[in-house]
């Protein structure tokens, strides 16, 4: 048997980085089973995904963390090294929309989410059906402008409670504090029902209808304080014409809003997601 460990890093570009990495693993009996890597010219900093396994028993994560952690500070690296063989614990925030949902459900069971979907969160009640058939608790958190930071403090407490690595807002209709937003930074993901930046608010497969557009999409993105702004993860387009009516293109939409959610959780909890600033870079 063997163990599967991937490291994700990036840092100022410079020589040795890459040698620094491989010496590193070969020191420690490794085997490279993957290796991607992006220089940005425009910023002067390399991305790198490895993933590698030992059949040595006695190479544990936390030792190859305290070992790497040297070859880190020497080349300013913000780097991430985890066991892939413990799948990432994602709690699922929805409000009434199931689609999401039913589909994140669906890859889980079917084996094709590389995660466990632990929780399921909602400020209604209506989806706690679809969770006790999947036997995933459900918590019912009711927001109002009155109780909103008590139903914040809430989340956190079950963040906390059930060891969750990803929150996803799976189409859940509520707009996340700035202090939220900053607590979850980099493990919480939104699926946006437009190609954004266009259409955003109310009702935008009708605004994309009174526009004629030829494309609907759905947009994955980090959450950030800045609405529907956050680094994007993913993004789906369909094409579409003159003969679809608005209810028709809601109904496209939310295939759109499917596979991009599920691709962006995906890679999130595989560790090929490196955030830069507000931009991602996927290895897929």
């Amino acid at each position: 048997m063997s163990t599967q460990f991937v490291l994700t890093l990036s840092c100022p570009e410079r020589p040795g980085i890459v040698n620094a990495v491989t010496s590193f693993l070969v020191r420690h009996s490794c085997d490279i089973t993957e290796h991607q890597q992006f220089d940005d010219p425009d910023h002067g900093r390399v991305f790198l995904r490895t993933g590698f396994r030992t059949t040595d028993e006695t190479i544990v994560l936390g030792g190859l963390k305290e070992d790497f952690a040297a070859i880190a500070d020497t080349y300013g690296m913000q780097w991430e090294l985890r066991d892939a063989s413990v799948k990432s614990r994602v709690l699922v925030m929805v409000s009434k929309f199931d689609h999401c949902l039913a589909d994140l459900l669906y890859r889980w069971r079917s084996g094709t989410l590389d995660a466990d979907i632990a929780l399921i969160v909602s400020n209604h009640a209506d989806l706690r059906p679809m969770a006790d058939a999947a036997g995933i608790p459900f918590e019912h958190v009711p927001v109002t402008a009155a109780t909103k930071p008590r139903s914040e403090a809430r989340l956190l407490e079950l963040v906390d409670q059930y060891d969750i690595d990803l929150v996803v807002l799976a189409r859940y209709m509520q707009i996340l504090s700035d202090d939220l937003c900053k607590t979850l930074e980099g493990r919480a993901i939104n699926i946006h029902h437009s190609f954004l930046p266009s259409f955003v608010g109310a009702k935008p497969y009708h605004q994309a209808y009174q526009r004629g557009v030829k494309h609907v999409g759905a947009t994955a993105h980090y959450v950030t304080a800045d609405l529907d702004e956050g680094p994007i993860i993913e993004q789906e387009v369909i094409r579409v014409d003159h003969r679809l009516s608005a209810a028709q293109l809601v109904l496209v939409g939310r295939d759109a809003e499917r596979t991009a959610l599920a691709r962006a959780v995906n890679w999130h909890c595989q560790n090929r997601i490196l955030l830069h600033g507000n931009r991602t870079v996927i290895f897929s």
